[in-house]
């Protein structure tokens, strides 16, 4: 039996990519893994059926036999540790993909998201250009400070893992602002990225289902 997902019937953004199960689906592909996907409208994500695996009543949900995971992060940990290909075979160099696989969460993505969230839900409000500039300038604070680091590596971490897929999928929220456009390293380490097959496999199943919806 393969594993199945839960996905969004239909998204905000419109098969933009941005959507959690894009983590998930690429991560599967990198891995050469066969999964399903179960498509949930926003009013089933909130049924008990589906909060049952997800209390929070989000996607995506990872679903393995009795193994039921929720939060795209722990999902592709899981998979990073149970198949190879997605973690460093080296002790060491393993627990540093990690740790950038958290900071990708934890300390890269608050501040993006905190933008867009910004957008929705504040752009007519009269302080919003205002605040705009302040988070905007949090936002590039840490891309700088990514960038620094990242230098002319073409990884985070020697090859590409899941830190990188984390990573990645984090910037391109950043897609149409053109923010990362200002860092050139971490532009070319983006469209790396992207540029992979599973990627785009991934992206296009995805964009799959917006288009027949």
């Amino acid at each position: 039996m393969q594993p199945t997902i839960t996905a969004f019937a239909t998204s905000p953004d419109r098969g933009q990519g941005l959507a959690r199960d894009m983590r998930v689906r690429w991560a599967l592909e990198e891995l050469g893994l066969a999964y399903d996907v179960r498509l949930l409208s926003f009013a089933e994500m909130k049924e008990p059926a589906h909060r049952a695996l997800h209390p929070f009543g989000q996607i995506p949900t990872y679903e393995d036999g009795d193994l039921v995971l929720f939060e795209s992060g722990a999902i592709i940990l899981h998979l990073a540790e149970l198949y190879p290909g997605l973690l460093p075979p080296d002790g060491n160099a393993r627990m540093r993909a990690i740790m950038w696989m958290f900071a990708a969460l934890n300390t890269v993505e608050p501040p993006i998201v905190e933008r867009s969230l910004a957008w929705v839900l504040e752009r007519e409000q009269p302080w919003y250009a205002q605040r705009l500039v302040m988070l905007d300038e949090r936002v590039r604070r840490r891309l700088g400070e990514l960038s620094a680091r990242l230098g002319d590596g073409p990884w985070l971490e020697g090859s590409f893992s899941a830190a990188d897929l984390l990573m990645v999928s984090v910037l391109l929220r950043l897609k149409r602002s053109g923010i990362v456009d200002e860092f050139p390293l971490l532009a070319a380490y983006v469209a790396r990225a992207t540029a992979r097959p599973a990627y785009q496999r991934a992206f296009a199943a995805q964009l799959a289902v917006f288009q027949n919806a």
